[in-house]
């Protein structure tokens, strides 16, 4: 089991205690502007317990705040996953040994990053919709999906192919000597280490797919924002209904994290049981040759004998 890529160096007692000290001169100022905030509010008459009432009304939640939630999620979890698959594709051809497939992937890659997700979601929209290539009640869905598959595939892909440039050159090596192609080595020995090295920042980007839904806002699909904004257009209380989303979008952008947390830490732990296990008995995983190593030695076979 090969050491995990180090993307910065750890930080020393000195570090860690000036990183303590920014830490809390951070939350005392995060503290002291939030309490200004809500100050403000307060002497506008926003903060009053009338304004709240509708944010505890099982009607608001299941007309706005639930269908929201759920058309959020929905549109994460197809975005993920097409995300996820074209990216994956995207960064081997990056790799690849083909000079036309690694050109055609990097044009690609290079293209859709610099392209703001909202001008692909926009251009996504209009499109589907002068070619009537998706129905009407599902066009901002449409929309909202490629922009973000388009753009966070081609942040996956550069995840994916620095994670493979950041492993010790040892591990292609390794591959290469024991028989293996160049596309055998990438497929089973680089792509498993390099996604687990690189899951934290993986997970990141999934976490920016989630928030980036809101973006679907522009083209009028119901997801957790626009439904806030209905709720304060309905209601007359658009901040507090925004502060409500917040909330929302940070427990979901949390849960997320945790959940990646949990699978490196699941992943960690498996990696070092295997590297004990292989430090305790190095021949594990070794495939013995009988004809190379050729016939046991008998009895009384030793050294200085015969």
């Amino acid at each position: 089991m090969s050491a995990p890529v180090q993307l910065f160096d750890a930080p020393g007692p000195r570090g860690r205690a000036q990183q303590r000290v920014a830490a809390v001169v951070l939350a005392l100022l995060a503290a002291v502007v939030l309490a200004a905030i809500l100050w403000k509010l307060g002497e506008r008459g926003n903060l009053t317990a009338a304004k709240w009432a509708p944010l505890v009304s099982p009607v608001v939640w299941r007309s706005y705040i639930v269908p929201g939630l759920i058309n959020t999620l929905y549109a994460a979890a197809i975005s993920i996953v097409l995300a996820g698959v074209l990216g994956l594709l995207l960064g081997v051809g990056r790799l690849s040994q083909l000079a036309p497939v690694r050109w055609v992937c990097a044009t690609f890659v290079e293209f859709f990053r610099a392209v703001p997700v909202l001008v692909m979601m926009l251009l996504s929209f209009w499109g589907y919709l002068a070619l009537d290539a998706v129905p009407g009640a599902y066009l901002p869905l449409a929309g909202t999906v490629t922009g973000l598959t388009l753009y966070n595939a081609c942040v996956i892909a550069e995840l994916i192919r620095s994670g493979v440039h950041g492993l010790p050159k040892g591990q292609a090596e390794a591959g290469l000597s024991v028989g293996l192609t160049p596309g055998q080595t990438l497929r089973s020995i680089q792509l498993p280490q390099a996604l687990t090295a690189m899951l934290p920042a993986l997970v990141g980007q999934l976490v920016v797919i989630l928030k980036d839904t809101a973006l679907g806002y522009q083209i009028t699909y119901a997801e957790l924002l626009r439904q806030g904004e209905r709720i304060g257009s309905a209601y007359g209380n658009i901040v507090l209904a925004l502060i409500v989303v917040a909330v929302l979008f940070i427990v979901l952008n949390y849960s997320l994290t945790s959940l990646a947390q949990w699978i490196e830490q699941r992943l960690s732990r498996r990696g070092r049981v295997a590297g004990g296990a292989q430090a305790a008995d190095p021949t594990l995983g070794v495939d013995a040759d009988p004809v190379a190593a050729g016939p046991a030695p008998g009895p009384g076979a030793g050294p200085g004998r015969g």
